[in-house]
């Protein structure tokens, strides 16, 4: 039996209990033998549906964690991570991959992308994934919106950060995903492909309808967001 998507799109007069995002009293304990860190410390937050916001912080105050435990790939130690009105501590495994696969696009400081796979492959292998039908087509058209067609048959491996950083992004809108998690997107670009790909993360949101969450260290990107959110020592300033 396929598993729903938790993302489901309001009708146009529904006033949204949820949020796209939600930290409920949230404490994160990392341990390695005596020694104990505490990464979050009773986080509270809520991200709106098709906000752009920024998660500043210096390093080591929490914010990666915050994204990890967004995007499934960790639990609270104790607390409560909703998307969109669904509790991730209470999905099993199976509820979990399907989440990670429908419904969020994950962009890495590393691009994650294959590097012996073309750009048309790596967004036709992240759209296979999700179980989208129509792949090549979709993959095509989602390129062409962040002006890639050129670079559709290239390896990924041999573009340009910015434009590795671009092919993620278009994967994530070919996937339709409605939330959008980016941590450090932009901490290895020059400053012309930060802009590009600041540009690129805004036409999510306003073309797409994504929520986009971006961990970042930079003023330059917290200037370029909606709202920022400040981190510091695992709760919000």
């Amino acid at each position: 039996m396929a598993v729903r998507s938790l993302y489901q799109e309001p009708e146009a007069h529904e006033e949204l209990a949820w949020g796209a995002v939600e930290f409920h009293d949230v404490f994160k304990i990392f341990h390695s033998g005596p020694v104990e860190t505490v990464a979050l410390r009773g986080l509270d937050l809520r991200i709106e549906p098709k906000e752009l916001v920024a998660v500043y912080g210096r390093s080591g105050s929490g914010k990666s964690t915050m994204l990890h435990l967004a995007a499934g790939l960790d639990e609270p130690s104790a607390g409560d991570v909703r998307a969109f009105g669904n509790s991730l501590v209470r999905l099993d495994e199976t509820g979990l991959a399907v989440y990670r696969a429908r419904d969020i696009g994950i962009i890495f400081q590393s691009h994650n992308l294959w590097p012996a796979l073309s750009a048309h492959e790596n967004v036709t292998l992240s759209l296979r994934l999700a179980h989208r039908r129509n792949v090549d087509d979709a993959a095509a058209a989602a390129l062409a919106a962040f002006g890639l067609s050129e670079r559709s048959h290239q390896r990924t491996g041999a573009l340009s950060g910015g434009e590795q950083q671009r092919i993620a992004i278009a994967a994530a809108a070919a996937r339709e995903a409605p939330l959008v998690l980016a941590d450090e997107p932009t901490a290895e670009l020059d400053e012309d492909s930060e802009q590009i790909v600041l540009s690129a993360l805004r036409r999510l949101r306003d073309e797409f309808g994504s929520t986009v969450v971006v961990v970042t260290h930079s003023p330059q990107v917290t200037d370029a967001m909606d709202r920022v959110v400040e981190i510091r020592d695992g709760k919000v300033v």
